[in-house]
């Protein structure tokens, strides 16, 4: 067994491609510790989801024969196998990967490498000013070169973004302005940012957004010691403004709870799916062969997987931590996660042929494609069997769905505890919003999947598309 209880110090600098120098001898980057291979570990998880799912099905046998006795045995099967059978295998995997992720430290650099971030803002007058102190307090040790691209905002982002710069701006980090006359959408407002700019290493951070101290540091290190296939790296979006109401109180917990977890599962196995725009780093080579970000609604996770297409890996630093301001209405929030569903769409049509590309993560690209049955099925079945049920109909809801609540009270509580754990290492402590916990276990899905469902139907119908989620 090797010694690795002293971080190796690896020396970057001159790395115009920024290749991972071997880790030195007597060194390594795992985990003290039994290794149980990436591949290997999927095989047994996969085996236990499939197991825990065969289970379900023996189990649900008499609620499988009353609804045929209803709906047919056809239709029967479809309801509950995207209803019980299908969530129940991704339960189990998600949870058998946060419990079994053992992930390579990061690894302590000599010399930085330079970096460009860029801002691309439209309307964000009233967050800006706060995006760009944020980047100024940044402790990364090399120098950092920050671009807003102002996309035609009618208010004052540009006048402030250039007062906030021209005050903020030192020899180790500097910020410009490059304004747009029209609105051109974001995918046309990063691709002018870098073509601007010229770093090796490109960070994107959305313009209504706060990052701690040592988010973009640690974002960097991250990449620097994963695989040396890696082009990209998503960092950690969590809420802000979290304590204006019950739904930004719910979304908490979606992005500390739901989307974290995912992508820290997805990146074990080598295949993060969305290296979100709002924060994360791409190296300007893999920006440059996908021909950048594409004009379309979902310009980041069509982008992901653009470079997952040519065999790359997309990692995920749960440590990088920015928070970022979520919608605080129901209208801002549906728009942004039909935004989100019509990007969903736009990566199949684009990219479908993942689904056969014989690698680890394209079981999360067959995983993204179950979305649209289940969405489809919960709001069109689900939704109105939890109706019956008010009216002594117990057809789709009843005793079965109640055995599975304490089922899903073990999977948030081993998330709950993986995530906790990392807020620790931080410094952070996890706010008490036990209202915002209850919505999100109990109702959030109530709104969300319909509202996915109109995404999806509104890209089918080929409506009108604008980038910004309010």
């Amino acid at each position: 067994m090797l010694d690795n209880s002293r971080t190796p110090v690896l020396d970057t600098e001159g790395a115009g491609v920024l290749p991972r120098p071997p880790v030195p001898s007597g060194t390594a980057t795992q985990r003290p510790g039994f290794y149980v291979p990436v591949t290997v570990k999927f095989v047994l998880l996969l085996v236990f989801a499939l197991a825990w799912m065969a289970f379900s099905i023996w189990l649900s046998q008499p609620w499988l024969r009353e609804l045929s006795l209803l709906a047919g045995l056809p239709l029967a099967i479809v309801a509950i196998a995207f209803i019980a059978y299908l969530p129940g295998l991704m339960n189990a995997f998600l949870a058998g990967s946060i419990l079994s992720d053992r992930r390579p430290r990061r690894l302590a650099i000599q010399h930085y490498p330079d970096l460009d971030v860029l801002v691309a803002c439209f309307n964000e007058a009233g967050n800006i000013a706060d995006t760009l102190q944020s980047l100024s307090l940044q402790d990364y040790p090399g120098r950092i070169r920050v671009t807003v691209i102002d996309d035609g905002s009618t208010d004052d982002t540009q006048d402030i973004a250039r007062r906030q710069g021209a005050r903020l701006s030192t020899p180790d980090i500097f910020f410009q302005t490059n304004s747009l006359a029209t609105n051109v959408g974001k995918a046309g407002a990063l691709n002018q940012g870098l073509a601007a700019t010229d770093a090796a290493l490109v960070i994107t951070v959305d313009g209504d957004s706060y990052l701690r101290t040592d988010a973009i540091r640690k974002l960097v290190e991250r990449f620097l010691s994963d695989p040396p296939n890696t082009v990209a790296v998503a960092g950690a979006v969590l809420v802000r403004n979290s304590r204006e109401n019950w739904l930004t109180r719910a979304q908490e917990w979606d992005y500390f709870h739901g989307i974290a977890a995912v992508k820290r599962m997805q990146s074990m196995f080598h295949g993060t799916l969305v290296a979100q725009g709002a924060f994360s780093l791409y190296t300007r080579d893999a920006l440059e062969q996908v021909g950048g970000w594409p004009d379309c609604v979902g310009e980041d996770i069509v982008l992901s997987w653009a470079m997952l297409k040519t065999g790359a890996r997309i990692g995920y630093c749960e440590e990088a931590c920015l928070f970022t301001n979520v919608p605080e209405t129901l209208g801002q929030f549906a728009r942004q996660r039909q935004r989100w569903s019509r990007g969903l769409m736009e990566a199949f049509g684009r990219h479908g042929s993942l689904l056969v590309k014989p690698r680890l993560s394209t079981f999360f690209i067959w995983w993204n494609l179950m979305f649209l049955p289940m969405d489809l099925v919960f709001t069109l079945v689900f939704i109105p069997g939890i109706i019956a049920a008010f009216f002594g109909y117990f057809w789709v809801v009843g005793l079965m769905t109640l055995l599975v609540l304490p089922l899903a009270m073990l999977w948030n509580a081993i998330i709950f505890h993986a995530q906790q754990r990392m807020f620790k290492t931080q410094g952070l402590a996890v706010r008490r919003n036990v209202g915002g916990f209850l919505f999100y276990s109990l109702g959030y899905t109530l709104l969300l999947q319909p509202i996915c469902v109109l995404g999806y139907g509104s890209e089918l119908l080929g409506f009108r598309k604008t980038w910004g989620t309010k």
